[in-house]
C-alpha cells in the first residue's frame, strides 16, 4: 500500500478513535442519541443557528459584565445581539472539569430536544455553539426573567392574583404538550421543573426553559426506574426519590410546588427558616383544604383586591392534590390546564360580581 495511503488510513483511525473516547468532540444532532433512550420519532429538526465562538464574544461584547443578566449551575448567562439584530439570551457552559462530561450530556440533550419542540409556552431555541470545547445554547430573549425573581424581590412589578394564574395556566399547557406525547410521539418528562426555569415575556406569558435532565418514556410504558434521582431539591417528587420510578406525575409533583410558590410566595425551599419551614409544602399542606385558614398563607404582596376566596379555595385544592405522596392521586397535567381555566373564570367572575354590588350599595352622606 503506497505510503500517502497508509498515512492517511492512520490519521483518519486516529481522529475516528477521538471522536469516540472524548466527549468534548463535537458530533452533529444525528449522533446525539443516548444509549438509555428511546430512538426519535422521524420528526423533522426545526432550523436551529450553529454559532462560532467569535460569534458568542461578538454578541456579548467579549462577555462583559455589563451583559451579564444571570448564573446557574451549568454557568452564566448572557444578554446577546446577533449579527442579525435580534437580541437573545446566551447561555455559556462553565464547569469543573469532574462536571464536564455530565454538562456535555445535558447539552446535548438540550439541544436535541429543543430542536423538536415547539409550543408557546416552551422557551424558543436560536441555536447552539459547540466550537472546540466551548458550549453555548442561544435562546429567545425573555424581558421579565424568571418567575422566582419575579416573586422574590428583584421586581418592581407587583403580581396581582389573575396575572399569577396566567402564569401557572401557561406553564400548566407547556407541561401538558410535553406529556401528552404529540410532540416527538412518547411523552417526555422535564424532570427539572421549577419557578427558575419558567422564564416571562414582556407580557407576562410562561415559557418553560432548561431541558438539560428532560427524559423521554420508554415506548409503551409509564414508569422509567434509574438508579440516581435528578432535579432540584424542594421540588423533588417523594416517590420518585424514595423508589427510583420516575412518572410524568414528577413533574405533577413539581408544578404543585410551583402552585404554592405562587400563591404564597415564599420559596421552596428556603434554608434561612427554622427547619420545619424550609420546606413550602410541609409548612402549608395542612392547611390548603382548610378555608377558613387560607388567608393566612396568600402573599401578603397581592392586593386584596385581586382575588376571592372561592378562586384561592380551588387552586388551593388543587396544588393540594398534585403534591400528595402517592402519584396515582395526583391529576395530569391536563386536568391542571381545565381546572386552572376554571380557576381563572371563577376568579374574574367573583371580581365583576363584587364590583358590580359594590356601584350598587347606597352613599351615605
Amino acid at each position: 500500500m503506497p505510503l500517502g495511503i497508509v498515512s492517511a488510513w492512520n490519521k483518519r483511525r486516529r481522529s475516528w478513535s477521538l471522536d469516540q473516547n472524548d466527549p468534548w468532540i463535537y458530533k452533529r444532532l444525528e449522533y446525539w442519541q443516548l444509549d438509555d433512550q428511546t430512538p426519535h420519532s422521524t420528526k423533522r429538526h426545526h432550523g436551529s443557528s450553529v454559532f462560532t465562538l467569535k460569534e458568542m464574544e461578538d454578541a456579548t461584547c467579549s462577555f462583559s459584565d455589563d451583559n451579564l443578566i444571570g448564573k446557574g449551575g451549568f454557568g452564566r448567562v448572557y444578554r446577546g445581539r446577533l449579527r442579525s439584530g435580534e437580541i437573545v439570551a446566551i447561555k455559556k457552559m462553565e464547569l469543573p472539569p469532574n462536571k464536564e462530561a455530565e454538562g456535555e450530556r445535558e447539552f446535548r440533550v438540550e439541544v436535541d430536544m429543543l430542536s423538536r419542540l415547539e409550543h408557546p409556552n416552551l422557551v424558543s431555541l436560536r441555536g447552539y455553539c459547540a466550537d472546540g470545547k466551548h458550549r453555548f445554547l442561544v435562546y429567545e430573549y425573555m424581558n421579565k426573567g424568571n418567575l422566582q425573581d419575579q416573586l422574590n424581590g428583584i421586581s418592581e412589578t407587583k403580581m396581582d392574583w389573575s396575572l399569577r394564574l396566567k402564569i401557572a395556566l401557561g406553564a400548566a399547557r407547556g407541561l401538558a404538550y410535553l406529556h401528552s406525547s404529540s410532540a416527538i410521539g412518547i411523552p417526555v418528562v422535564h424532570r427539572d421543573f421549577k419557578s427558575t426555569n419558567i422564564l416571562l415575556t414582556e407580557q407576562f406569558e410562561a415559557k418553560i426553559s432548561d431541558f438539560g435532565l428532560a427524559k423521554l418514556m420508554p415506548e409503551g410504558r409509564e414508569i422509567y426506574v434509574t438508579t440516581k434521582a435528578l432535579g432540584t431539591f424542594g421540588y423533588f417528587d417523594p416517590e420518585y426519590t424514595s423508589t427510583g420510578k420516575l412518572t410524568l406525575q414528577s413533574d405533577v409533583y413539581a408544578f404543585g410546588v410551583v402552585l404554592l410558590e405562587l400563591l404564597t410566595g415564599r420559596r421552596a425551599l428556603d434554608l434561612s427558616q427554622v427547619p420545619t419551614n424550609q420546606n413550602i409544602v410541609i409548612q402549608v399542606r395542612h392547611i390548603l383544604n382548610d378555608r377558613k385558614k387560607l388567608r393566612k398563607v396568600i402573599d401578603p404582596e397581592m392586593s386584596r383586591s385581586s382575588y376571592n376566596i372561592d378562586s384561592i379555595s380551588m387552586y388551593a385544592n388543587l396544588a393540594s392534590r398534585c403534591v400528595r405522596h402517592n402519584s396515582t392521586e395526583r391529576p395530569s397535567m391536563a386536568d391542571c390546564v381545565k381546572e386552572l381555566q376554571l380557576i381563572l373564570f371563577t376568579n374574574s367572575k367573583g371580581l365583576r360580581t363584587g364590583l358590580h354590588l359594590f356601584k350598587m350599595q347606597p352613599r351615605t352622606t
